[in-house]
C-alpha cells in the first residue's frame, strides 16, 4: 500500500528511511534559507525537529520565504513552520521554540540531544556559538552562508569552511574557525560574487542593530535551502551506513 514516503523508499530504500524517522534534527534560522531546509527534512521523512527563531512573519518575507503567507502575517514564524508540517506528517513531532540564538539562551539547550544540527541564521556571533557547542557536544553541524544579495541559484556548493571563496560571510567564519581552532565545519556557500542593493533600508532591531537591510529574491535563498536541507539528509543516511552506495559520493 502506498503512502507518503512510497517514493522516497524507492530511492533511498527502507533502511534509509528508518535512519531518517529515528532521527531528531534542529535547525536554528526559519528564514528563507531555513525554511526551505524544513520542508526538505520533514518532506523526507525525519522523525523529529526542533526549530529555533524568535521572528515573526512580516510582509517583507513575502517575497521569499515558504512559511510567509498573508494568513500567516504576524505570527511566529515557528509556528508556522510546525503547522505547516503537521499538515505534510501530523506523526512528525516538532518542537517550536520562540528563541533567539546567544549567549543568553544557549545554556538551555543541549546540543547532545540531536543527531545533526543546521545553522541557517545569518548572525556570525552566533553561529559561530553554535559551531562550538555543537564541537564540544560531538553533535554534527552544517553551516549556510550567504544567499542575499546574488542571483545565481546554481552557484551554491557543498564544502569545509576551508575550502570556500567569493563568500564575505565565509570568509569571516572562516578566519574565525581558525583562531578558535574549531578544526573542520562543513558549509554550503556560493561561488556568485554579491551585488551591491540598488536601495538602502536599515534594520535597527535589537537582534541585528543598525545595518542595511540585504537584498534577495525568491530562488536563491530557496536553492540554499534545497541544498541545505538535501545534505543533512544524506549525512544522516550516510553516518547510519543505511543510504545506497551512490549516497557516499
Amino acid at each position: 500500500m502506498p503512502d507518503i514516503y512510497t517514493r522516497t523508499r524507492a530511492l533511498l530504500g527502507t533502511p534509509a528511511l528508518e535512519t531518517l524517522r529515528a532521527a531528531h534534527v534542529a535547525v536554528f534560522g526559519i528564514g528563507g534559507v531555513g525554511g526551505q531546509a524544513v520542508e526538505v527534512l520533514a518532506r523526507s521523512g525525519v522523525g523529529e525537529l526542533s526549530l529555533f527563531d524568535s521572528d515573526t512573519v512580516a510582509e517583507s518575507n513575502l517575497n521569499r520565504q515558504l512559511v510567509a503567507l498573508r494568513s500567516t502575517l504576524g505570527h511566529y514564524k515557528v509556528d508556522a513552520m510546525a503547522a505547516r508540517i503537521a499538515d505534510i506528517d501530523p506523526t512528525t513531532v516538532v518542537h517550536a521554540n520562540r528563541l533567539f540564538y546567544n549567549t543568553d539562551t544557549a545554556a538551555g539547550i543541549d546540543m547532545a540531544q540531536f543527531d545533526y544540527v543546521l545553522d541557517c541564521i545569518d548572525t556570525v556571533s552566533a553561529k559561530l556559538l553554535l559551531i562550538e557547542r555543537c564541537k564540544a557536544a560531538g553533535t554534527p553541524i552544517l553551516c549556510s552562508m550567504g544567499a542575499a544579495n546574488k542571483l545565481d541559484p546554481t552557484a551554491f556548493r557543498v564544502a569545509d569552511i576551508e575550502k570556500t571563496s567569493v563568500d564575505p560571510l565565509a570568509k569571516v567564519i572562516r578566519i574565525q574557525c581558525r583562531k578558535r581552532r574549531l578544526g573542520k565545519v562543513k558549509v554550503v556557500f556560493s561561488t556568485e560574487e554579491p551585488l551591491a542593493p540598488l536601495t538602502e533600508e536599515l534594520d535597527e532591531s535589537p537582534a541585528n542593530g543598525r545595518r542595511t537591510v540585504p537584498a534577495s529574491n525568491a530562488f536563491v535563498p530557496a536553492a540554499c535551502g534545497l541544498v541545505c536541507g538535501g545534505e543533512v539528509v544524506k549525512d544522516l543516511v550516510r553516518r547510519a551506513g543505511t543510504g545506497r552506495p551512490e549516497m557516499n559520493r
